[in-house]
């Protein structure tokens, strides 16, 4: 669609004439004018002052707040229903602004045709909060919402929508002009076509819908709206395939259903190969190589990177440069005829063909490194190969500044060994293996890294600084070490000779190796979720990485695949390390250094998984924190480790209810104990703007392993299943607590379970006898069954039980504190000299009494069961009683 030409209106006057070139002919005419009064009058004689005055206009002059706005500005305002008698515009002793609350109807009609100054309340009351003087605007201005936009049109057909829309823009500020420049801030376009859509594209300037003017203009009272907020501004940005009807061809089924539910994401429509309404014939250009159709002048046959690079820059892309061209194989089948090979030794010849070939580049290029390896052999390893043979092409297409590997030529201008030993040909892997793992680094910088952490992108930043920092790490710093290894190992080669020491390279960035690594390596995982994470949130991020994916420098490999080969690398060159080894002389020097080496390099891969146990350690006791509401902060420790997590039912009244869904979180010294909780509220918003799950557990008790006595195996009853208690002894209390729990979960089995509590138990307290920890009992013995747990009866009466104790506490009049009425009762008995009475009920208030107790405790940075006791639980029977 052609752009506009200029529209006239009913005065002769251009509709899109710049408005900032009419303001400021205005404003140098004023000025010129005042000059040559000035001038012309002499010294002596002063210029007329000119007052200005508001006229306030029927419903404006009802309005207190803009009274009280003029009257901060200290300017002086007259209230007035008509305004026949103040539109003398050529008045010389007032200069008069008209503030009408609708700029509609006769009067302001009138004004605008006696060509006054007209104002609208919000702009009023904007200059009295900014203590600013009435603007000067040669159009009516109601408010300041696109104050300083520069807006230009293209694709409007219809002249009034055009003069509507230009009117509204005016009236809020905005500055039109009619040719699209640097200048412009906003593209208001009713088409994806024509030469300013395409201009504005490549510059980054918003398109909007003329929606944006609409909305915009509905909030025009609104005194703190601004429509270029980005939030606003998103939701009319103009869709990258709005008016495209697309259709996939040489598609995989679920690449299909993606790029479908892209496309209706992004404002296109998708249509069946063939339809005459399609716009865009998207191709798979490895998989496609003839139409199966001949397509119309009207259809853009285009390949996939025209779909994904609209969808990353978030606006729709130049078909010109991804036009799909169906390739011409004459030349290409009258070489493979004249060349093909029809004997039945033609696969003998063929080998030969290659290998004379090959020979005749080694003698031209003079270089002792044999030619690498095709793609597509390449390209058939897996991602786990040890000897880490990389996928990458020789070149990769750089983005950004080039790394020192790319900078520095190769030194292979020294002819071939005499011959070639099998040390030289295990070096030699290693040094291939090397540069090429320094290509895939250099990649991942150069293809994805760079490109995200530019500024100005098209669309504006892929992804946030934290993302990015979190996918790509280390990276950097790994590469600059193996940059400085591959140099080493190219001179060495260069130069070879049998007594050359390939140990020392290593040696020599070892503790380089142990600093750059572990930072990686340990977050590997959290990087992996990263990406899948934007991908899926982020259509822009998918975009992205589906284009560079198909670089050839990427070797069809994802990011996720690429960012694996930090993690192989080591054992990659620990496994040629001791290759290496095996073929070097006892005499050699190199055979003493390669060992240390190779004891070096074993240092820095244990240094690593210790490290990445201790960061998975921490991190999933962080997890445990927010996933348990009012978990004590002392549970983090650096000695502390989660073992096992078990769901379980409460079977007593102890903990919690009977019937109670309980999370039970073995750590090395300590169990957390949390129940469900009723009503989850709210969330957890970190510092980066990344909202954690609210907390669905709540903090009942986090008890040290030394206080469990014994652990009690349950038998298996029909009316008791998956069951077992704890019997434990805190030290504020004098009696045995027993508390019983039913496993609901099939993994881990029971004894597998109790045996693992046991043997941290017995670490904790130090005893080598585990197995005198479980004891096997009945459930009638200590009164607990399962039966009725998961029927509906029970299920009603445990909700009953919740809700009167809600009400009870709605409806309480006792709002004295537990702890105030204990500290009085400690404070009255020291007072009278008197030692508390350690009894059953007088107990629970006198073990507060003294914080000496308090030494006795296993572990001092764990809590006791401060508020799980205060209703006072049971004793065991006297048949338990005997196991302590």
């Amino acid at each position: 669609m052609a752009d506009n030409s200029t529209l006239i209106a009913e005065t002769g006057k251009s509709i899109l004439a710049d408005s900032s070139i009419t303001d400021s002919r205005i404003t140098e005419t004023s000025k010129d004018n005042i000059f040559t009064r000035s001038a012309s009058d002499g010294e002596a004689e002063e210029m007329p002052q000119v007052e200005t005055r508001v006229v306030l206009v029927q419903e404006a002059a009802k309005c207190e707040e803009l009274l009280k706005a003029l009257e901060e500005i200290k300017v002086p305002y007259i209230r007035t229903d008509t305004v026949d008698e103040y539109q003398d515009s050529d008045s010389l002793e007032f200069e008069t602004v008209f503030v009408v609350a609708d700029f509609q109807g006769s009067v302001f009609n009138n004004l605008y045709k006696a060509e006054c100054r007209i104002l609208g309340p919000p702009i009023v009351l904007q200059c009295a909060r900014k203590g600013e003087p009435l603007p000067f605007s040669c159009r009516p201005l109601y408010c300041g919402s696109m104050m300083d936009l520069v807006l230009c049109f293209t694709g409007f057909r219809k002249k009034e929508e055009l003069v509507k829309l230009v009117t509204l823009a005016h009236h809020m500020g905005g500055i039109i002009r009619r040719d699209f420049g640097s200048k412009v801030t906003h593209l208001v376009a009713n088409s994806t076509q024509g030469d300013k859509f395409r201009v504005a594209v490549s510059l980054g300037t918003p398109i909007m819908k003329a929606e944006w003017i609409y909305k915009s203009w509905e909030k025009r009272n609104d005194i703190d709206f601004c429509a270029a907020a980005e939030e606003f501004r998103k939701e009319f940005k103009v869709p990258p395939f709005q008016d495209c009807m697309l259709s996939f061809l040489g598609f995989s089924d679920d690449e299909k259903k993606n790029m479908e539910e892209m496309t209706e994401m992004q404002g296109g429509q998708h249509l069946p190969v063939g339809d005459e309404r399609c716009t865009h014939l998207i191709v798979e250009e490895n998989t496609v190589k003839d139409l199966p159709f001949e397509p119309s002048q009207n259809l853009y046959v285009v390949k996939q990177e025209w779909f994904w690079g609209s969808i990353q820059m978030d606006a729709r892309a130049g078909e010109s440069m991804y036009l799909f061209e169906k390739p011409d194989n004459s030349e290409l089948k009258t070489s493979v005829s004249q060349l093909s090979l029809n004997t039945p030794n033609s696969n003998r010849k063929r080998r030969r063909l290659r290998e004379t070939l090959a020979q005749l580049t080694r003698e031209t290029d003079m270089s002792p490194f044999p030619p690498r390896k095709r793609p597509s052999a390449e390209h058939s390893l897996s991602m786990g190969s040890l000897l880490d043979i990389s996928n990458t092409p020789e070149s990769s297409v750089t983005h950004g500044e080039t790394p020192k590997s790319c900078a520095k030529p190769s030194k292979n201008s020294t002819p071939l060994p005499p011959k070639q030993s099998a040390r030289w040909q295990v070096a030699k892997e290693l040094y291939q293996t090397e540069s090429n793992y320094v290509d895939i680094l250099t990649t991942i910088i150069q293809v994805f890294q760079v490109p995200l952490e530019k500024e100005g992108q098209l669309g504006g930043p892929i992804l946030a600084s934290e993302e990015i920092k979190t996918i790509f790490g280390s990276i950097p710093d790994i590469l600059d070490v193996h940059i400085k290894i591959k140099e080493d190992l190219e001179d060495l080669m260069i130069n070879w000779t049998e007594s050359k020491s390939i140990g020392d390279v290593i040696l020599k960035y070892s503790r380089d190796l142990l600093k750059t690594y572990p930072p990686f390596v340990n977050f590997f995982e959290m990087s992996k979720e990263t990406i899948t994470k934007c991908e899926k949130q982020k259509p822009r991020f998918h975009a992205f990485l589906k284009i560079n994916q198909a670089k050839p420098e990427c070797g069809r490999q994802s990011l996720a695949e690429l960012l694996i080969r930090p993690v192989q690398r080591l054992p990659s060159v620990a496994l040629l390390l001791n290759d290496l080894r095996k073929h070097t002389a006892e005499d050699n020097p190199d055979k003493a250094t390669l060992e240390k080496a190779i004891e070096s390099l074993k240092e820095v891969m244990t240094h690593i998984n210790e490290d990445k146990r201790k960061t998975e350690a921490q991190r999933q006791i962080f997890d445990v924190v927010y996933e348990v509401d009012g978990c004590p902060a002392n549970l983090l420790s650096s000695h502390r480790s989660l073992i096992q997590r078990l769901e379980t039912v409460a079977l007593g009244d102890d903990l919690c209810d009977r019937g109670e869904q309980v999370t039970l979180f073995l750590f090395n010294d300590c169990l957390e104990i949390a129940r469900k909780r009723h009503k989850v509220i709210g969330g957890f918003k970190s510092p980066h703007s990344h909202t954690r799950p609210p907390a669905c557990l709540k903090h009942v008790v986090l008890m040290p392993l030394s206080q469990i006595k014994k652990v009690l195996d349950i038998r298996e009853t029909e009316d008791c299943h998956k069951a077992f208690a704890l019997v434990v002894r805190p030290p504020t209390e004098q009696t045995n607590l027993l508390f019983s729990f039913q496993i609901t979960t099939e993994e881990p089995p029971k004894e597998d379970w109790l045996k693992m509590l046991c043997r941290h138990v017995a670490n904790t307290i130090c005893k080598a006898d585990t197995e005198n920890l479980i004891y096997t009992t009945d459930p009638d013995s200590i009164e607990v069954n399962t039966k009725d747990m998961d029927s509906t009866l029970s299920r009603a009466s445990r909700a009953i039980r919740k809700t009167s104790k809600k009400v009870t506490r709605a409806f309480s009049f006792s709002k004295t504190p537990k702890r105030a009425l204990r500290r009085a009762l400690m404070a009255h008995n020291s007072a009278d000299g008197n030692n508390f009475c350690p009894t059953s009920d007088s107990y629970l208030g006198g073990r507060l009494a003294s914080t000496s107790s308090l030494a006795g405790i296993h572990s001092p940075s764990l809590i006791n069961l401060p508020s799980v006791f205060e209703k006072r639980s049971h004793t065991l029977s006297r048949s338990t009683t005997h196991l302590i």
